[in-house]
């Protein structure tokens, strides 16, 4: 069996995962990336609803609870508590500005940030078997004292991600536990891991990126993305 089969049926079967339809996330987002633009807590503690089938995902609880913020491949819009729209931006794009500003110092632009994340994030391995998804194995990585399997995934331009070339690394189980890809700018190590069982799906409820070295070694500091998956609901 090829090894995204064995990524697949590891982290719950296509059948399974082809009759959801939706995903409710309880978690927190946060990072140097997030720090260092002025939004340390704004996506801590946050609800996050999505579509399997689609990129949409709608955060409830950003800003201290006072907003919520929904990604769409076409508009990424805030709304008050209210649900009256406050902000709406148009055909996004994670081509952030480069004038000096930080890339997610607008709350667009982390709206925008996170919903292609975690989008990402959720889906994956099962995206991987999008038809429109490259993919080709790569000889193993050896990671300390384990080999890890390695995919290598071309995306198509009609799916928003961060890199349209990514590596997945999976364990001696088939569960993904690192990704490397382009992240505004820096190579980064994306690893994953305190995996656990929602519903018949298996996710990783730990995540965290680092800078990718030119040597392939991965710097401890800083962390530039922190994942905590507290709760998950398929329906």
């Amino acid at each position: 069996m090829a090894l995204l089969d064995d990524a697949i049926e590891a982290s719950g079967g296509l059948a399974r995962w082809n009759s959801l339809n939706r995903f409710t996330l309880h978690l927190s987002v946060g990072g140097t990336l997030f720090s260092d633009a002025g939004h340390a807590r704004e996506f801590k503690d946050v609800t996050a609803e999505g579509s399997t089938r689609t990129q949409s995902v709608r955060f409830t609880g950003i800003t201290g609870g006072e907003q919520s913020g929904s990604f769409q491949p076409d508009a990424i819009t805030i709304e008050g508590v209210d649900g009256q729209i406050l902000r709406t931006w148009s055909n996004p794009s994670l081509a952030f500005p480069t004038n000096g500003v930080h890339g997610l110092a607008d709350e667009l632009h982390l709206v925008c940030f996170c919903g292609v994340a975690i989008w990402n994030y959720l889906t994956t391995p099962f995206l991987l078997a999008h038809p429109d998804v490259v993919v080709e194995e790569l000889p193993p990585w050896q990671e300390n004292a384990e080999s890890w399997r390695r995919l290598r995934a071309q995306f198509p331009p009609s799916l928003i991600t961060f890199a349209s070339e990514q590596v997945f690394y999976f364990d001696e189980n088939a569960l993904q536990r690192r990704t490397d890809h382009d992240l505004l700018g820096t190579h980064v190590a994306h690893h994953s891991w305190a995996h656990e069982n929602f519903g018949g799906i298996v996710v990783p409820t730990l995540r965290r990126s680092q800078t990718l070295q030119a040597d392939g070694t991965v710097m401890a500091k800083p962390v530039l993305i922190d994942v905590e998956i507290f709760d998950a609901v398929f329906e």
